[in-house]
């Protein structure tokens, strides 16, 4: 499992199967292993490169002020270490912000979008969530912070598996690669620092947004949003899915970025 050395900092990244190649980028708190649930399913079709955003997992993480751009351009130059021309992208959640960004930023690059979970720009209430969660953990500890953040996650079908969370929690709080709190607070003021809104018209690749449809983080108006926004999207929502879908419903997620995939206007 590789690392470069690009735009100042080591940059994590993880390259399994073979076939056209498909970008994946994680959300807040997370890195590439958030992706692992549907990884069998993608590499038997394609090749599935992960990235640990600057600032998660075994990425470099400076202590300084970054926006979503910036990430956007780290995943650029990571394409172009790999010498890959074009590529599929997928994000979810400030993954999928990210993913704008680098259809924006390097529209010759990207052959379609898939935006799991995401938004162009966050309401009040969204933007009070996540400016809690880049402070909170300067005040509690992680099993604590943990059980405050999982509930917006996951769905109430989700939490009726018997010792499904704990695990999870128990997971969170020994993961040897968890991000630094100071990494937490600089992702969550790219986040609030994002708008995509004006600019959604000019993302002109084949789209596909995905949403649970008992998102109540990212809920359903942000998807109609981008839907709206960009040329050529689809959406399509996920019966029983909550923001952490990707986890919840495996199968299903899959299945659907692999449908969209095969379409012939993905492969332009």
């Amino acid at each position: 499992m590789p690392k470069v050395s690009l735009n100042g900092i080591e940059l994590f990244y993880d390259s399994k199967g073979t076939g056209e190649p498909l970008l994946l980028i994680s959300g807040f708190l997370c890195d590439h292993t958030y992706w692992s649930v549907i990884m069998p399913d993608l590499t038997a079709q394609y090749q599935i490169i992960r990235i640990d955003n600057r600032g998660v997992g075994r990425s470099s993480a400076p202590d300084n002020p970054y926006g979503l751009q910036q990430l956007a351009h780290d995943a650029a130059a990571l394409l172009e270490h790999l010498n890959i021309d074009q590529v599929h992208v997928a994000g979810h959640s400030m993954g999928g912000q990210i993913a704008q960004e680098l259809a924006l930023l390097y529209p010759q690059k990207v052959k379609s979008l898939i935006l799991l979970s995401s938004l162009a720009k966050g309401d009040e209430r969204f933007n009070q969530i996540i400016s809690t969660w880049g402070e909170l953990l300067q005040r509690i500890d992680t099993k604590l912070y943990q059980q405050v953040v999982l509930p917006w996650i996951f769905s109430d079908n989700f939490y009726s598996v018997p010792d499904m969370v704990e695990q999870l929690i128990e997971w969170a709080v020994h993961y040897p690669f968890s991000p630094p709190v100071h990494s937490i607070y600089h992702h969550s003021r790219a986040i609030l620092g994002a708008d995509t809104i004006n600019r959604l018209q000019n993302i002109l690749c084949p789209t596909l947004i995905l949403v649970g449809k008992q998102d109540i983080l990212t809920p359903l108006k942000f998807s109609q949003q981008l839907s709206t926004g960009i040329p050529q999207a689809r959406l399509s929502v996920i019966e029983g899915g909550g923001h952490g879908f990707i986890i919840e419903s495996p199968r299903i997620v899959a299945k659907e970025m692999l449908d969209f995939l095969a379409q012939p206007n993905s492969k332009r």
